[in-house]
């Protein structure tokens, strides 16, 4: 069995697992579409009934790409999305197992749930029917794959939304201890920042403090040349210990449902 795609039409055409008994002389009689009911109280398609349609779908995209003329493509192309559309449907309950298990709130669940059944289609179109691995088990696992893959891009999109800790207005220590006392940014910022703090560790809070003048000292704000100089560092490493420390507090503080 090989992994092929030979698109014969301008449309693109999916990958496909190839099969020898695709050329036997028997293979349409052997893969000819068969409405089979699925059990209703099921929790999904039953294991040997997704290997038999995968056979199929795979034997129809096969002669989708083989075909020699746009009806004979169209026909072949129809049996294919039915194929696959049956599988998916037949075991639509698995991305919802898959998300329960991965989400801690409903709210992130019905996020998750939409992306993960793109995510599935595209599972059961790869599924290879001849190895012997069962489908649920298969599928759960690329879908756990998944959901891995789109919470680090949904965290990724929600840092690249939130404002910069430049916006945090530089404050001179009378007004931070009179004036904004009660800014939930600076009191919890300070929570991080404090002594007995462990989210950064000593340089990198060394170096936030003294750049963004949170350090409740009067001078101005440091430049990463004149830090660099303090800790003996250059200005490119005082640079990346700032937007380690950076990314650290961005994530605290969305954890704790403050934009920044």
């Amino acid at each position: 069995m090989t992994i092929a795609a030979r698109p014969v039409t301008k449309e693109a055409q999916p990958r496909f697992i190839y099969d020898a008994s695709f050329e036997a002389d028997d293979a349409e009689k052997r893969y000819r579409y068969q409405q089979e009911e699925m059990d209703p109280t099921a929790s999904h398609m039953p294991d040997e009934m997704t290997r038999e349609t995968a056979r199929r779908m795979h034997y129809a995209a096969w002669r989708w790409s083989r075909a020699n003329n746009a009806r004979e493509a169209s026909r072949w192309r129809q049996r294919y999305l039915l194929e696959r559309n049956r599988i998916v449907v037949g075991n639509r309950k698995l991305v919802y197992r898959a998300v329960q298990k991965w989400a801690a709130t409903p709210q992130i669940a019905d996020d998750l749930i939409s992306e993960c059944q793109v995510a599935f289609i595209k599972i059961v179109a790869a599924f290879n029917p001849w190895l012997g691995i069962r489908f649920s088990t298969y599928a759960v696992t690329c879908l756990m794959r998944s959901l891995n893959r789109i919470t680090k891009r949904q965290a990724n999109d929600r840092l690249a939304q939130s404002r910069s800790l430049d916006a945090i207005p530089h404050l001179e220590s009378s007004q931070y201890e009179i004036e904004d006392r009660a800014d939930p940014r600076l009191d919890i910022l300070e929570r991080y920042l404090g002594e007995t703090a462990t989210l950064l560790t000593p340089r990198e809070r060394f170096v936030i403090t003294h750049r963004y003048h949170l350090n409740g000292g009067g001078q101005e704000v440091e430049t990463l040349e004149q830090v660099g100089k303090a800790l003996g560092l250059s200005k490119e490493r005082v640079r990346q210990v700032q937007n380690a420390a950076l990314n650290k507090l961005r994530e605290a503080l969305l954890a704790d449902g403050l934009k920044i």
